[in-house]
């Protein structure tokens, strides 16, 4: 039922250390919701399977003073619309290539936590000339499922169940299963406080959700057979941010992914889970700024 009702109205201030107006961009007769701070070079923040653009909350007063910083929350997520289409990897980047033309960008660094860096990673691959240079924090690697060390996780990607009933659970048993997925998700516990949960409960429970999410479950299949074989073949300049107590995918991913990536910088984060932009925001951006502004990083 809550996935079949009518979408919530977009607020109109994201709250985080400060207000800042949500805007939204139409594309293909979609609404994508997204936050735009700052100014010069265009940066743009994508969050992970089942994220919302709130991940991205400590980057938004320290990056957007160096950079045009724009984080979208992706078709299908967090505010933007759940529209009833495939989410194929091919709709995924024609979305993602449509917000870029919305917005006027004809290039942009992107910088993708989980599967945001799979979509990260489908745009230099697909789409090179417009992605100036990739970070990837924490980003989906080859063999995912053999790779991932999340129950809670596995068993979302491992089920059958039909639309309706993971919907129908979501709603009765959601809360309880959020809270198990964050503490895979994030190292330090004392940071899930009941008001971080409280705002992750609000995400889980806007409406058509679930749809978008089990349809992104079913395209992983693509990104193995048509992306991941051509990680090596990667030639933007990049940078890989690793949370070194992910539980979600260990820190060895990451170094496999680093040798793969032939010239990428490889730079692990201490005391942080699957999301340490979040978890520990200084590290992870002074390491992004130190990339941005190394000769290493230059094209």
């Amino acid at each position: 039922m809550t996935a079949c009702s009518s979408p919530a109205p977009i607020p109109t201030q994201f709250e985080a250390f400060e207000r800042i107006p949500i805007r939204t961009a139409s594309v293909h007769g979609h609404k994508i919701a997204y936050l735009d701070v700052g100014q010069g070079d265009a940066m743009i923040l994508l969050h992970g399977f089942g994220g919302s653009m709130w991940q991205w909350e400590h980057q938004q007063p320290v990056l957007g003073r160096h950079v045009r910083l724009i984080t979208p929350d992706l078709i299908g997520s967090g505010l933007s619309d759940k529209p009833d289409i495939a989410y194929t990897t091919g709709q995924l980047l024609d979305y993602f290539t449509g917000f870029m033309d919305a917005l006027h960008l004809s290039r942009a660094t992107l910088v993708g936590n989980s599967m945001g860096a799979g979509l990260a990673i489908g745009m230099a691959l697909t789409h090179p000339e417009r992605v100036d240079k990739l970070i990837l924090i924490d980003g989906l690697p080859s063999h995912v499922a053999s790779k991932l060390t999340s129950p809670t996780i596995k068993r979302a990607l491992e089920s059958r169940a039909p639309a309706w009933m993971v919907s129908f659970g979501n709603w009765l048993f959601g809360g309880l299963m959020l809270e198990s997925v964050l503490k895979e998700v994030v190292h330090d516990p004392a940071l899930l406080t009941p008001a971080v949960l409280e705002r992750s409960d609000r995400n889980r429970r806007r409406p058509g959700l679930i749809p978008p999410l089990m349809a992104l479950r079913d395209s992983l299949p693509v990104w193995e057979t048509d992306f991941a074989p051509r990680l090596g073949t990667l030639t933007h300049p990049t940078l890989i941010l690793w949370g070194q107590e992910d539980r979600v995918f260990p820190l060895a991913v990451g170094e496999d992914l680093h040798r793969t990536i032939h010239g990428s910088k490889l730079v692990t984060i201490p005391h942080a889970g699957h999301i340490p932009q979040w978890e520990q925001p200084e590290q992870a951006n002074q390491a992004i700024m130190e990339f941005l502004t190394s000769r290493t990083a230059e094209p």
